[in-house]
């Protein structure tokens, strides 16, 4: 089936339906894995997003149950060149098509994902819609202004409190949209942990007791969601505090800090951040559209993002808080930076960096 992607600024991409073939509005942004689709699909983060791969075959490997990174994908539209319609890997489940089919997700494919990536590039992150049908200039302008994504935390967190078992140290997680793999590499280190909805007080966070306090990823706009904010401000001189991605633009927030929006985010598994704590250049897994702008006073920055040297770590002494902005448990993406989990223990525990 013929669709169509029409940009807010007008631009007009054709190309051929798949997957669940129903209109949908969503935030252009553009990933620049090579691989790792399964993980995309299925990362809270991306709630609300058209995603758009500039690789150009996406799908050849399929898709399996072991490595998803929530229990549905939450992506609004998935974008490519070319999918395949023949995956090969012995670990496949399930096609592509058939996966969005079951998600209820349309994708697009056979459009210029090069072109579009430069225009993302140039005019920046923008909404847009996937038309099957024809549309005229005033009803995509009025389904494309109705679009936002303010609730899309309230809409990825979990909607009751759950413990995973551990032996060691007991960290209180607030999930705003964590992946799997988070809870799964904190877990792999004998945490006891206890997961929270992104509506909990501080006091029902505290609660619990726990070791440490530790903020999870999530999508869209950190300023959505101030009752986070509010409650990390209460929680903060009391317990240890670490925190990725969505979490460590909340901790700056709260520390009296500033995020902004950057103009087409960072997307993908090859961004090179500065780790001033071992001194060493990392290639890692990002997946964001805000970043710190203003750092709270106090803050010793560990890690820089060496593209356009925006603030990728955060560490305060006297506070036991400690924050990165990329993803160190990947998923996808390189796992070089998979020792910040044990960094975020030593924080935990009372140690230093």
């Amino acid at each position: 089936m013929k669709a169509q992607l029409i940009l807010e600024n007008g631009m007009v991409f054709e190309g051929k339906a798949f997957g669940y073939l129903k209109e949908t509005i969503g935030e252009v942004v553009f990933n620049t894995g090579m691989t790792g689709y399964q993980e995309i699909l299925t990362d809270p983060s991306y709630y609300g997003q058209m995603v758009v791969m500039t690789y150009p075959l996406v799908g050849n490997y399929g898709i399996n149950l072991e490595d998803m990174e929530s229990y549905k994908a939450h992506v609004r539209a998935f974008i490519v060149r070319e999918r395949s319609d023949y995956p090969n890997n012995f670990r496949c489940e399930l096609t592509l098509d058939g996966y969005l089919k079951s998600q209820k997700i349309i994708g697009l494919e056979g459009i210029d994902t090069r072109a579009l990536t430069k225009v993302i590039r140039e005019h920046g992150t923008m909404r847009a819609i996937i038309a099957v049908r024809e549309l005229t200039p005033s009803q995509i302008k009025l389904k494309i202004d109705a679009f936002n994504n303010q609730m899309a935390v309230s809409e990825v967190t979990t909607k009751e409190k759950y413990e995973i078992k551990g032996k060691k140290i007991h960290v209180a997680v607030i999930d705003c949209g964590i992946k799997q793999n988070i809870l799964r590499s904190l877990e792999a280190r004998g945490c006891k942990l206890t997961v929270f909805p992104a509506s909990a007080t501080a006091e029902e966070i505290l609660s619990v007791n726990p070791d440490g306090v530790f903020l999870s990823n999530g999508p869209a706009d950190p300023k959505d969601v101030p009752e986070v904010v509010e409650a990390v401000k209460q929680i903060v001189g009391k317990k240890p505090i670490t925190a990725i991605c969505l979490g460590h633009q909340l901790l700056s927030l709260a520390l009296g800090g500033d995020t902004m929006k950057l103009k087409f985010g960072h997307h993908g598994c090859n961004h090179p951040v500065k780790d001033f704590i071992t001194n060493r250049v990392y290639i890692t897994s990002q997946n964001h559209n805000y970043v710190v702008e203003t750092i709270p006073a106090g803050a010793r920055i560990t890690h820089t993002n060496l593209n356009d040297q925006t603030v990728e770590g955060m560490y305060f002494e006297d506070l036991n808080i400690y924050s990165v902005q990329f993803h160190p448990e990947a998923a996808p993406g390189p796992t070089d930076t998979a020792h910040i989990f044990d960094e975020f223990i030593k924080v935990m525990q009372g140690g230093k960096l």
